[in-house]
């Protein structure tokens, strides 16, 4: 390798890797990406929920405030989601960090660049509705016909105890909707279907929370939409946001904790397994060494054996004492040779042979 492509090599080698471990469905991004990201996100929902209140109900026609909601919130979830988790509101990033699901440190700017995206939402309807000869008047009526409120602004005269429960019970339950469809165990492949669907289920989850909260406080649950709509419409909605600022992220609280002990109890489970895992894991691995060794070699017991007579061929050890009787000798004449016919006296003289 010439020493130009090993300089090559060692420049790509040092020059820095950009962090793409996955983060809720998607990649890590700083700061400013994922602010940009929550106020296109609440840019989208705002301008589209708050329009189709407002020029959906005086044409007549087209889908209703709640379903335009929540379908903007889908689309913005599965656009733009991947970058900073596609909270949106408020509560929602409060309740993801009570869970332990966003750093804390992400809050505040995750909150800031809601309301900035919001308010500049309502802020185009604005302009558009200022700009009509007959109705530019009226802007901030047309927009107090969408804030929130509760006694006499309320839609059917609901008090504050009422409103306050009703919207504490619809943020804890869209906070955990969202906590269970964007849930931090997704796998590698299965990442892009389930943002899709966790964004339709949130989506949904908010329009049907949207039909239920407008007879009684005109749809809240999203303190940056309540506080981006009372900025442009009469006074009484600044003096009553509080209750649609406390009452969800209240809710967003409580189902922030159910979902953080759940996790603990999870993970210390996990831990208790640990160590039968590792027994077990141990004991397997003896077993499969033991499998795999060599049987020990016991070497075969050999029997001896001697040459037959005359023959050269091997007989048992137990034929011995047959054959030690012939080589016994004879009373009153010698000893007996090999059992070849020969015999040979004491004397040592030759004999003759039988």
């Amino acid at each position: 390798m010439s020493s130009e492509s090993s300089a090559l090599h060692g420049a790509r080698a040092a020059a820095p890797v950009r962090d793409r471990t996955p983060v809720n469905g998607g990649y890590t991004f700083g700061f400013l990406g994922r602010a940009v990201a929550e106020a296109i996100g609440s840019f989208l929902l705002l301008f589209v929920g708050v329009g189709i209140a407002i020029f959906g109900s005086s044409s007549g026609g087209g889908i209703t405030s709640p379903l335009a909601f929540g379908l903007a919130l889908a689309g913005a979830m599965v656009a733009f989601g991947y970058i900073s988790g596609g909270h949106f509101n408020p509560a929602i990033t409060l309740g993801s960090a009570v869970a332990g699901r966003t750093a804390w440190k992400f809050v505040l700017p995750y909150i800031l660049a809601q309301l900035v995206g919001a308010v500049l939402g309502v802020a185009m309807l604005w302009v558009v509705i200022a700009g009509h000869e007959q109705i530019g008047e009226q802007t901030r009526e047309f927009l107090s016909a969408t804030a929130n409120g509760y006694d006499e602004h309320s839609t059917n005269l609901f008090p504050l105890a009422s409103a306050l429960l009703i919207e504490v019970i619809a943020g804890a339950l869209l906070t955990a909707v969202f906590l269970g469809a964007a849930s931090r165990r997704a796998t590698a492949e299965s990442r892009r279907p389930a943002a899709a669907k966790g964004a339709f289920a949130v989506g949904v989850t908010y329009a049907v929370l949207l039909t239920v909260l407008i007879p009684v406080t005109n749809g809240g649950i999203n303190p940056a939409r309540s506080t981006a709509v009372a900025v442009f419409s009469e006074g009484w909605a600044l003096e009553q946001l509080w209750l649609f600022w406390v009452a969800p992220v209240l809710g967003a609280v409580i189902a922030g904790l159910i979902f953080r002990s759940v996790d603990m109890t999870i993970d210390a489970h996990r831990k208790d397994e640990a160590p039968a895992l590792e027994t077990d894991a141990d004991a397997a691995g003896d077993a499969a060494a033991a499998d795999q060794a060599p049987a020990k070699h016991t070497p075969a017991k050999h029997t001896l054996t001697k040459p037959a007579a005359g023959a050269g061929s091997t007989a048992p050890a137990a034929d011995e004492e047959a054959r030690g009787f012939f080589d016994k000798p004879a009373e009153g004449t010698g000893t007996t040779g090999p059992v070849d016919g020969t015999t040979r006296p004491e004397d040592g003289t030759p004999g003759t042979r039988i």
